[in-house]
């Protein structure tokens, strides 16, 4: 009886061992079918059409639709010395209007403002001191659009109007993520001369350089019914002083980090950013009326005088 409990015992043990290496081998079956499926969805990136679609369709849309996107910019003064000042944030918001071109490529106009508050907060400042001069300065919302740009196979076309001037990058796939990324370098004369803007110009040269980095997964750019990817959008940038702040020609820029993402419907708004937005730049809400064009750093030479 001792005996055949003992085989019992060994029998069950075996047959648990076996189902054990059963299920290993189970899982190790699916893991490589998963594997397979991950390495079929590869995003053709070798066809001039199909990029400009993937490049269209992550930062915007390859369909004729509106997306908006928000974004939290983090701004920090730099004085090419010495570590980052935090200063001010901002909550962003972009709304462009997107439509295929017969050429293949694909067209948005582009509306978008910027509201400033406290750092790293959704509490609204009117006022920002200067650490440099102690001075305070008044704020000067952020403010551009309609802006075109141009979105084809091998990177993106704005107009003249525009700040960013997107430079191609690479798309890069890593397992079902795309990241579309691009940089910026822009510069011209500035309009301020020291003599009549002591406080506001800066140096005989503006300089904007921005880098961009959109991400979407390759399953929705894959899927034919999605004309625009859920997408997160990371950038940084490098600005010289707008004139609002009143560094005057102390040598420097501004740094800039933001993250956000594209949002189904402007019901995705964060609701403090969107009562911030209604309350300073309420034009970004009716962009049909909005059709001359505007640019805040123009609109600050022409309303505000001299200090």
């Amino acid at each position: 009886m001792k005996k055949k409990s003992l085989l019992t015992r060994r029998g069950a043990l075996a047959a648990t061992a076996g189902a054990g290496t059963a299920g290993l081998l189970g899982l190790d079956m699916a893991a490589a079918g998963a594997a397979k499926v991950r390495r079929a969805q590869r995003v053709n990136l070798d066809d001039p059409a199909e990029r400009a679609r993937v490049r269209a369709m992550v930062s915007g849309s390859c369909g004729a639709e509106t997306v908006y996107t928000f974004c939290r910019l983090h701004l920090y003064l730099w004085f090419n010395e010495a570590n980052l000042i935090p200063m001010v944030s901002m909550a962003n918001l972009n709304i462009t209007a997107w439509e295929p071109l017969p050429n293949g490529n694909y067209k948005g106009k582009v509306h978008e403002v910027g509201v400033y508050t406290k750092f790293d907060t959704d509490e609204l400042i009117d006022t920002w001191k200067n650490p440099v001069t102690g001075e305070e300065r008044e704020v000067w919302q952020f403010v551009g659009g309609p802006l075109s740009v141009e979105i084809g196979p091998d990177g993106v076309i704005t107009g003249p109007e525009a700040t960013l001037k997107p430079k191609t990058m690479r798309i890069e796939q890593f397992g079902d993520l795309v990241l579309v990324p691009s940089q910026s370098a822009f510069s011209f004369p500035s309009p301020m001369k020291p003599e009549r803007w002591p406080k506001e110009a800066g140096g005989p040269m503006y300089f904007w350089d921005s880098h961009y980095v959109f991400g979407a997964q390759a399953s929705d750019i894959l899927n034919r019914r999605v004309t625009s990817a859920p997408a997160f959008v990371q950038f940084q940038n490098l600005v010289s002083f707008h004139p609002w702040i009143g560094m005057g020609q102390k040598p420097g820029r501004t740094y800039g980090k933001a993250y956000g993402a594209k949002l189904a419907s402007l019901d995705e708004l964060p609701p403090l950013a969107r009562a911030n937005l209604e309350r300073k730049t309420p034009e970004i809400f009716d962009i049909a009326s909005w059709t001359k064009p505007r640019l805040d750093f123009i609109e600050y030479m022409q309303q505000r005088k001299p200090t």
